[in-house]
Protein backbone atom coordinates (compact mmCIF):
# COMPACT_ATOMS: atom_id res chain seq x y z
CA UNK A 1 0.00 0.00 0.00
CA UNK A 2 1.12 3.88 -0.16
CA UNK A 3 2.84 5.49 2.73
CA UNK A 4 0.59 4.05 6.14
CA UNK A 5 -0.32 8.00 6.29
CA UNK A 6 -1.57 7.88 2.86
CA UNK A 7 -3.17 4.78 3.08
CA UNK A 8 -5.42 5.42 5.86
CA UNK A 9 -6.19 9.28 4.67
CA UNK A 10 -7.03 7.45 0.42
CA UNK A 11 -9.39 4.82 2.73
CA UNK A 12 -10.98 7.99 4.96
CA UNK A 13 -11.00 10.14 1.84
CA UNK A 14 -13.13 7.28 -0.44
CA UNK A 15 -15.38 6.20 2.57
CA UNK A 16 -16.58 9.76 3.64
CA UNK A 17 -16.96 11.19 -0.47
CA UNK A 18 -19.43 8.04 -0.66
CA UNK A 19 -20.83 7.27 2.43
CA UNK A 20 -22.60 11.71 2.86
CA UNK A 21 -23.36 11.47 -0.74
CA UNK A 22 -21.31 14.55 -0.99
CA UNK A 23 -22.53 16.98 -3.97
CA UNK A 24 -21.06 20.16 -5.14
CA UNK A 25 -22.21 23.18 -3.32
CA UNK A 26 -23.62 26.66 -4.43
CA UNK A 27 -21.48 29.29 -4.21
CA UNK A 28 -20.62 32.98 -5.44
CA UNK A 29 -19.42 34.44 -8.84
CA UNK A 30 -22.58 34.13 -10.81
CA UNK A 31 -25.70 36.62 -11.29
CA UNK A 32 -27.59 33.92 -10.83
CA UNK A 33 -27.06 32.76 -7.31
CA UNK A 34 -30.42 32.41 -5.19
CA UNK A 35 -31.20 35.12 -3.04
CA UNK A 36 -31.01 32.69 -0.05
CA UNK A 37 -26.69 32.49 -0.79
CA UNK A 38 -24.19 35.16 0.13
CA UNK A 39 -20.71 35.06 0.11
CA UNK A 40 -18.35 36.28 2.94
CA UNK A 41 -14.73 36.71 3.17
CA UNK A 42 -13.41 35.10 6.52
CA UNK A 43 -13.32 31.42 7.12
CA UNK A 44 -16.37 31.25 6.07
CA UNK A 45 -16.65 30.67 2.33
CA UNK A 46 -20.16 30.35 1.65
CA UNK A 47 -23.85 31.38 3.60
CA UNK A 48 -26.81 29.46 2.86
CA UNK A 49 -30.19 30.36 4.12
CA UNK A 50 -31.74 26.92 4.67
CA UNK A 51 -35.41 29.35 5.71
CA UNK A 52 -35.60 30.07 1.80
CA UNK A 53 -36.49 26.22 1.18
CA UNK A 54 -40.22 26.51 3.12
CA UNK A 55 -41.32 28.45 0.30
CA UNK A 56 -39.05 27.20 -2.39
CA UNK A 57 -41.32 26.57 -5.52
CA UNK A 58 -41.34 22.17 -6.34
CA UNK A 59 -39.13 20.96 -8.23
CA UNK A 60 -39.90 19.48 -11.65
CA UNK A 61 -37.35 18.57 -13.87
CA UNK A 62 -33.73 16.76 -13.67
CA UNK A 63 -31.57 19.98 -13.15
CA UNK A 64 -34.13 21.38 -10.34
CA UNK A 65 -34.23 18.26 -8.53
CA UNK A 66 -29.92 18.35 -8.87
CA UNK A 67 -30.26 22.08 -7.05
CA UNK A 68 -32.76 20.84 -4.62
CA UNK A 69 -30.47 18.16 -3.69
CA UNK A 70 -27.47 20.79 -3.15
CA UNK A 71 -29.51 22.51 -0.88
CA UNK A 72 -30.78 19.82 1.42
CA UNK A 73 -27.32 18.32 1.61
CA UNK A 74 -26.28 21.17 3.92
CA UNK A 75 -29.80 22.40 5.29
CA UNK A 76 -30.95 18.90 6.99
CA UNK A 77 -30.24 17.43 10.43
CA UNK A 78 -30.92 13.60 10.47
CA UNK A 79 -29.42 10.39 11.71
CA UNK A 80 -29.65 7.36 9.68
CA UNK A 81 -28.16 3.94 8.69
CA UNK A 82 -26.81 2.57 5.53
CA UNK A 83 -25.09 -0.16 3.43
CA UNK A 84 -22.47 0.22 0.96
CA UNK A 85 -22.02 -2.23 -1.51
CA UNK A 86 -18.90 -3.42 -3.87
CA UNK A 87 -18.96 -6.87 -5.44
CA UNK A 88 -19.77 -8.95 -2.50
CA UNK A 89 -18.24 -6.65 -0.18
CA UNK A 90 -21.06 -5.21 2.27
CA UNK A 91 -19.64 -1.91 4.83
CA UNK A 92 -22.88 -0.99 6.90
CA UNK A 93 -22.48 2.92 8.54
CA UNK A 94 -24.07 4.64 11.05
CA UNK A 95 -24.58 8.50 9.68
CA UNK A 96 -25.13 11.56 12.35
CA UNK A 97 -25.39 14.69 10.50
CA UNK A 98 -26.29 18.06 12.90
CA UNK A 99 -26.11 21.50 12.17
CA UNK A 100 -25.10 23.64 14.82
CA UNK A 101 -24.28 27.88 15.11
CA UNK A 102 -24.53 27.70 11.51
CA UNK A 103 -21.97 25.20 10.88
CA UNK A 104 -22.51 21.89 9.45
CA UNK A 105 -21.14 18.16 11.58
CA UNK A 106 -21.09 14.89 9.73
CA UNK A 107 -20.12 11.78 11.82
CA UNK A 108 -19.99 8.50 10.35
CA UNK A 109 -19.48 5.30 12.02
CA UNK A 110 -18.77 1.99 11.08
CA UNK A 111 -20.84 -0.95 12.17
CA UNK A 112 -18.79 -3.82 10.67
CA UNK A 113 -15.19 -4.99 10.06
CA UNK A 114 -12.27 -2.55 12.32
CA UNK A 115 -13.95 -0.21 14.53
CA UNK A 116 -13.83 3.32 12.80
CA UNK A 117 -14.95 6.69 12.38
CA UNK A 118 -15.17 9.89 10.69
CA UNK A 119 -16.12 13.24 11.33
CA UNK A 120 -16.18 16.36 8.96
CA UNK A 121 -16.78 20.13 10.31
CA UNK A 122 -17.85 22.91 7.64
CA UNK A 123 -19.74 21.38 4.76
CA UNK A 124 -19.30 18.48 2.07
CA UNK A 125 -16.80 19.00 -0.89
CA UNK A 126 -17.69 21.60 -3.12
CA UNK A 127 -16.48 22.21 -6.56
CA UNK A 128 -14.88 24.84 -8.18
CA UNK A 129 -14.52 26.38 -11.25
CA UNK A 130 -10.69 27.78 -10.56
CA UNK A 131 -8.48 27.57 -7.23
CA UNK A 132 -7.35 31.81 -8.71
CA UNK A 133 -9.08 34.97 -8.45
CA UNK A 134 -13.00 35.30 -8.50
CA UNK A 135 -13.66 31.93 -9.62
CA UNK A 136 -12.28 30.40 -6.42
CA UNK A 137 -15.30 30.10 -5.08
CA UNK A 138 -17.99 27.05 -4.48
CA UNK A 139 -19.64 27.08 -8.45
CA UNK A 140 -23.09 28.63 -8.84
CA UNK A 141 -25.81 26.06 -9.88
CA UNK A 142 -25.93 27.40 -13.08
CA UNK A 143 -22.18 27.27 -14.10
CA UNK A 144 -22.15 23.88 -12.12
CA UNK A 145 -24.88 22.25 -14.26
CA UNK A 146 -23.40 24.08 -17.34
CA UNK A 147 -20.10 22.45 -16.78
CA UNK A 148 -21.54 18.94 -16.15
CA UNK A 149 -23.92 19.30 -19.63
CA UNK A 150 -20.49 19.30 -21.48
CA UNK A 151 -19.75 15.45 -19.79
CA UNK A 152 -22.62 14.49 -19.29
CA UNK A 153 -26.80 14.42 -20.12
CA UNK A 154 -29.22 14.43 -17.32
CA UNK A 155 -32.00 12.43 -17.34
CA UNK A 156 -35.01 11.12 -14.91
CA UNK A 157 -35.02 7.38 -14.46
CA UNK A 158 -38.24 6.56 -12.28
CA UNK A 159 -39.19 6.96 -8.95
CA UNK A 160 -38.80 3.85 -6.36
CA UNK A 161 -39.10 3.59 -2.19
CA UNK A 162 -35.47 4.02 -0.47
CA UNK A 163 -35.43 3.77 3.50
CA UNK A 164 -39.10 3.96 3.34
CA UNK A 165 -39.50 7.27 1.44
CA UNK A 166 -40.48 7.94 -2.06
CA UNK A 167 -37.37 9.09 -4.27
CA UNK A 168 -37.11 10.15 -7.34
CA UNK A 169 -34.51 8.92 -9.62
CA UNK A 170 -31.78 11.32 -11.54
CA UNK A 171 -29.05 9.81 -13.74
CA UNK A 172 -25.78 11.39 -15.04
CA UNK A 173 -24.79 9.76 -18.42
CA UNK A 174 -21.49 10.10 -19.53
CA UNK A 175 -20.34 11.97 -22.84
CA UNK A 176 -17.58 9.86 -23.31
CA UNK A 177 -15.67 6.87 -22.38
CA UNK A 178 -13.26 8.84 -20.04
CA UNK A 179 -15.79 8.62 -16.97
CA UNK A 180 -18.46 6.61 -15.02
CA UNK A 181 -21.91 7.29 -14.74
CA UNK A 182 -24.09 7.92 -12.11
CA UNK A 183 -27.77 7.33 -10.58
CA UNK A 184 -29.20 9.15 -7.44
CA UNK A 185 -32.01 8.59 -5.97
CA UNK A 186 -33.35 11.40 -3.97
CA UNK A 187 -36.07 11.70 -1.14
CA UNK A 188 -39.38 13.42 -2.96
CA UNK A 189 -40.32 15.33 0.86
CA UNK A 190 -36.99 17.59 1.35
CA UNK A 191 -34.21 15.92 -2.24
CA UNK A 192 -32.03 14.53 0.55
CA UNK A 193 -30.02 12.03 -1.60
CA UNK A 194 -31.12 8.44 -0.33
CA UNK A 195 -29.28 6.37 -2.71
CA UNK A 196 -26.11 6.76 -5.27
CA UNK A 197 -24.95 4.03 -7.75
CA UNK A 198 -22.03 4.30 -9.59
CA UNK A 199 -22.10 2.80 -13.28
CA UNK A 200 -19.92 1.24 -15.54
CA UNK A 201 -20.13 2.00 -19.31
CA UNK A 202 -22.63 -0.53 -20.11
CA UNK A 203 -24.39 0.67 -17.19
CA UNK A 204 -23.66 -2.17 -14.94
CA UNK A 205 -23.90 -1.03 -11.03
CA UNK A 206 -20.19 -0.90 -9.94
CA UNK A 207 -21.16 0.32 -6.22
CA UNK A 208 -23.87 1.53 -4.55
CA UNK A 209 -24.52 3.41 -1.20
CA UNK A 210 -28.07 3.50 0.09
CA UNK A 211 -29.50 4.83 3.51
CA UNK A 212 -31.70 1.89 4.85
CA UNK A 213 -33.55 3.71 7.90
CA UNK A 214 -33.38 7.70 8.28
CA UNK A 215 -34.61 9.91 11.08
CA UNK A 216 -37.59 12.32 10.04
CA UNK A 217 -34.75 14.99 8.69
CA UNK A 218 -35.03 18.09 10.37
CA UNK A 219 -34.73 21.46 8.33
CA UNK A 220 -32.69 24.11 9.97
CA UNK A 221 -34.30 27.26 10.70
CA UNK A 222 -31.30 29.31 9.89
CA UNK A 223 -28.07 29.81 8.19
CA UNK A 224 -25.29 27.54 7.49
CA UNK A 225 -21.93 28.13 6.65
CA UNK A 226 -19.88 26.81 4.66
CA UNK A 227 -16.27 27.25 5.83
CA UNK A 228 -13.30 28.11 3.33
CA UNK A 229 -11.31 24.67 2.61
CA UNK A 230 -7.82 24.92 4.59
CA UNK A 231 -4.67 25.87 1.94
CA UNK A 232 -2.93 23.43 0.86
CA UNK A 233 0.99 23.35 1.18
CA UNK A 234 2.89 24.07 -2.01
CA UNK A 235 3.92 20.84 -4.31
CA UNK A 236 6.53 21.00 -6.71
CA UNK A 237 3.95 18.58 -9.33
CA UNK A 238 1.02 18.43 -10.53
CA UNK A 239 -1.07 16.47 -12.93
CA UNK A 240 0.30 16.94 -16.69
CA UNK A 241 -2.74 15.20 -18.33
CA UNK A 242 -6.34 14.74 -16.72
CA UNK A 243 -9.60 14.05 -18.66
CA UNK A 244 -11.54 16.97 -20.43
CA UNK A 245 -13.56 18.61 -17.76
CA UNK A 246 -11.25 18.17 -14.31
CA UNK A 247 -10.14 20.87 -12.04
CA UNK A 248 -7.91 21.28 -9.59
CA UNK A 249 -9.87 21.57 -6.23
CA UNK A 250 -9.08 22.31 -2.92
CA UNK A 251 -8.50 20.12 0.09
CA UNK A 252 -11.58 19.68 2.60
CA UNK A 253 -10.64 18.94 5.93
CA UNK A 254 -10.90 14.72 7.01
CA UNK A 255 -10.19 13.99 10.43
CA UNK A 256 -10.80 10.55 12.52
CA UNK A 257 -10.08 9.99 16.86
CA UNK A 258 -6.60 7.95 15.15
CA UNK A 259 -5.31 10.19 12.20
CA UNK A 260 -4.59 14.01 11.47
CA UNK A 261 -5.43 15.11 7.56
CA UNK A 262 -3.07 14.75 5.13
CA UNK A 263 -2.27 17.24 1.65
CA UNK A 264 -2.59 16.05 -1.69
CA UNK A 265 -3.73 17.26 -5.21
CA UNK A 266 -7.55 16.81 -5.80
CA UNK A 267 -9.17 16.85 -9.17
CA UNK A 268 -13.00 17.16 -10.33
CA UNK A 269 -15.14 17.25 -13.08
CA UNK A 270 -17.62 18.12 -10.67
CA UNK A 271 -19.08 14.49 -9.98
CA UNK A 272 -15.99 12.20 -10.27
CA UNK A 273 -12.65 12.86 -8.53
CA UNK A 274 -9.06 12.24 -8.65
CA UNK A 275 -6.76 12.12 -5.54
CA UNK A 276 -3.07 12.21 -6.65
CA UNK A 277 -0.05 11.54 -4.00
CA UNK A 278 3.81 11.50 -4.48
CA UNK A 279 5.81 10.92 -1.71
CA UNK A 280 9.17 8.91 -1.37
CA UNK A 281 9.09 5.56 -1.92
CA UNK A 282 9.66 3.23 1.43
CA UNK A 283 10.17 -0.44 1.56
CA UNK A 284 7.15 -0.47 4.20
CA UNK A 285 4.88 1.25 1.82
CA UNK A 286 5.73 0.29 -1.18
CA UNK A 287 3.23 -0.58 -4.15
CA UNK A 288 3.81 -3.30 -7.56
CA UNK A 289 3.93 -0.53 -10.04
CA UNK A 290 0.63 -0.76 -12.24
CA UNK A 291 -3.26 -0.99 -11.49
CA UNK A 292 -4.56 -1.77 -7.90
CA UNK A 293 -8.79 -2.53 -7.13
CA UNK A 294 -10.01 -0.77 -4.26
CA UNK A 295 -13.42 -1.10 -4.17
CA UNK A 296 -15.07 0.48 -7.24
CA UNK A 297 -12.04 2.43 -7.16
CA UNK A 298 -8.52 2.04 -9.24
CA UNK A 299 -5.02 3.17 -7.72
CA UNK A 300 -2.71 3.79 -10.63
CA UNK A 301 0.86 3.37 -9.50
CA UNK A 302 4.24 4.40 -10.70
CA UNK A 303 7.76 5.13 -9.59
CA UNK A 304 10.11 8.06 -10.60
CA UNK A 305 13.17 8.67 -10.05
CA UNK A 306 14.86 12.05 -9.64
CA UNK A 307 17.93 12.79 -8.74
CA UNK A 308 19.01 10.21 -5.69
CA UNK A 309 15.45 10.34 -4.46
CA UNK A 310 13.02 7.65 -5.77
CA UNK A 311 9.62 8.67 -5.47
CA UNK A 312 5.86 6.61 -5.78
CA UNK A 313 3.34 8.52 -7.54
CA UNK A 314 -0.48 7.34 -6.76
CA UNK A 315 -3.68 7.87 -8.70
CA UNK A 316 -6.63 7.07 -7.27
CA UNK A 317 -10.43 7.67 -8.53
CA UNK A 318 -13.64 6.34 -9.36
CA UNK A 319 -12.75 5.91 -13.36
CA UNK A 320 -11.78 4.07 -15.77
CA UNK A 321 -8.64 2.07 -15.19
CA UNK A 322 -7.01 3.15 -17.90
CA UNK A 323 -7.66 6.84 -17.41
CA UNK A 324 -6.01 6.95 -13.89
CA UNK A 325 -3.02 5.00 -15.56
CA UNK A 326 -2.57 7.70 -17.89
CA UNK A 327 -2.90 10.67 -15.03
CA UNK A 328 -0.09 8.86 -13.10
CA UNK A 329 1.89 8.23 -16.20
CA UNK A 330 1.64 12.11 -17.15
CA UNK A 331 2.86 13.31 -13.94
CA UNK A 332 4.37 17.05 -14.30
CA UNK A 333 7.29 18.83 -12.18
CA UNK A 334 7.72 22.65 -11.73
CA UNK A 335 11.50 22.14 -12.80
CA UNK A 336 10.84 19.79 -15.75
CA UNK A 337 8.25 19.48 -18.91
CA UNK A 338 7.44 16.37 -17.28
CA UNK A 339 7.91 13.26 -15.37
CA UNK A 340 7.30 10.61 -18.35
CA UNK A 341 10.61 9.76 -19.06
CA UNK A 342 12.07 8.48 -15.53
CA UNK A 343 8.78 6.60 -14.80
CA UNK A 344 10.04 2.42 -13.93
Amino acid sequence: MPHLRTAHHLARLMAIGLGFLALPAFGEGSASVPSGIAASHDRVQTVYDCRQLESAPPAIAPDQWFERSIWATHCYRYQARAVRVVDDDVVTLSLVRDINNGVESDRMFFLNGPSRSLRREGGSMRFQLSTDGELAAPASPDALLQHLSELYRLRFRGEERIANRAAVAVEFVPLDSLRYGYRLWLDRATGIPLKRALLDNQGGVLESFELVELTPPDLYDGEVELLEPPSSAALEWKAGWLPAGFISQPLMALASPEDNPRRHKLYSDGLATISLFVEPLVAEGALRPGLHRLGANHAAVRRIERGDETLQAVAVGELPPNVLMRVVEMLQFSDTDSATDSAS
